[in-house]
């Protein structure tokens, strides 16, 4: 009985022995592979931070372009006499001068 089992088993080990080194093997590099994953989701590309500032600069040209258009209705309204105008404009102005720096210069071209 014995030697039966041994005569189907052996076949049978042998067909798996390809499969149980592929599976250790899987095992194995499992680790490397998730830290490795883990590093690529952890660090950003120069790409990505380029675009991430790309976003950034155009949300404060974006913010800049409406104040600068809340600035002129403001001083348009100051200029026909109203005193609450004339505080948002001074307010509006502050707020563009702070934006102002952080947007970077770019020359036009000839």
């Amino acid at each position: 009985m014995r030697r039966l089992a041994l005569i189907f088993l052996l076949p049978a080990s042998a067909a798996l022995g390809g499969c149980l080194a592929k599976t250790v093997v899987d095992v194995a590099t499992a680790p490397v592979r998730a830290v490795s994953k883990g590093v690529d989701l952890a660090t950003t590309s120069q790409s990505e931070a380029d675009e991430k500032r790309g976003r950034e600069i155009r949300r404060r040209e974006e913010r800049l372009a409406k104040l600068e258009r809340d600035y002129e209705k403001q001083l348009d309204d100051c200029e026909d006499g109203d005193r609450r105008a004339c505080d948002d404009a001074r307010d509006t102005y502050a707020e563009m001068q702070q934006i102002i720096p952080s947007i970077p210069y770019e020359p036009e071209e000839d």
